[in-house]
């Protein structure tokens, strides 16, 4: 009598459901890990625009002029605008693509905000960054 090679229905289907359960587990929480990695491009592209004005106040006492130059090469998932007055400048990354619903701030007084729009589990700020899902002001 020769054995059956292989595995039975059984012993299949309970590793389905393993894979399906830790699927469950594993998606989400890798899903917002890539969120976070992306949120990193608006936060140092606005630090780096923020350096750039103050450096070009420093040398030309207004914060009028194209002080921005290419810090915004390669960014792939915010847009970036900048609108200036002799005293003041705002700084403004708005997500696109993946990242829509995503709005970083940065002045001249270094205040930073953070404002999301339709995204569940996320709080708006107006005195810093937020980074992550459910962090608060």
């Amino acid at each position: 009598m020769q054995r059956a090679r292989g595995f039975s229905l059984i012993e299949l289907m309970i590793v389905v459901a393993v894979v399906a359960i830790l699927s469950v587990i594993a998606v989400p929480s890798y899903l917002d890990y890539a969120q976070r990695g992306k949120i990193t491009e608006a936060t140092a592209t606005l630090s780096e625009l923020r350096i750039r004005a103050e450096r070009w106040f420093a040398d030309n006492r207004t914060y009028v002029g194209n002080w921005e130059g290419n810090a915004t090469a390669g960014t792939r998932y915010f847009t970036y605008s900048c609108t200036k007055s002799a005293t003041a400048f705002t700084c403004t990354a708005t997500g696109t693509g993946g990242m829509t619903g995503f709005v970083y701030t940065i002045n001249e007084s270094n205040v930073k905000t953070s404002t999301f729009t339709g995204l569940s589990g996320w709080n708006n700020c107006a005195t810093r960054w937020i980074t992550k899902k459910g962090e608060t002001c």
